[in-house]
């Protein structure tokens, strides 16, 4: 409880200490529009905050596979990082919510592929039915080397 408390603390102090003047963000959308009520990431200093994203295809389908999904969804992740000036290594903290954690070894083992330097932390979470019958959805937060 106490590693948790000292986690929320230092996340609220780095939003804080940016300022709000110092925020963009990667992907947005804007009340009144098409697009989805969220933003794919938003930058406050030097931290980045990646929306919750999920692998699915140019069809907009999930693979058939979960490794297919899996390697959709963090190339996705990667994209938006990279659009934002970011890298996987960048990342501090992974939060993986799959719809069975029957997945898992599945997605760990297309996971381990997309760093270079040491791994972020991470929760992989069983969460039920996710949005499109995705198996994994990903949120993150990034923070520059």
């Amino acid at each position: 409880m106490k590693r948790l408390a000292i986690t929320v603390l230092m996340l609220a102090s780095s939003v804080m200490s940016a300022g709000a003047g110092d925020r963009s963000y990667v992907r947005p959308s804007l009340p009144g529009g098409d697009g989805p009520p969220f933003s794919g990431a938003v930058r406050v200093g030097d931290t980045l905050y990646l929306s919750g994203d999920i692998g699915l295809d140019e069809n907009q389908k999930v693979p058939a596979t979960a490794k297919a999904e899996a390697k959709l969804l963090l190339d996705g992740i990667q994209a938006t990082l990279k659009d934002a000036g970011y890298t996987m290594d960048d990342l501090v903290t992974v939060t993986v919510y799959c719809s069975d954690v029957v997945h898992y070894a599945d997605f760990n083992e297309i996971y381990r592929g997309y760093f270079k330097k040491e791994f972020p932390a991470r929760a992989f979470v069983g969460a039920g039915t996710l949005l499109f019958d995705a198996r994994f959805e990903l949120q993150a937060i990034a923070v520059k080397r």
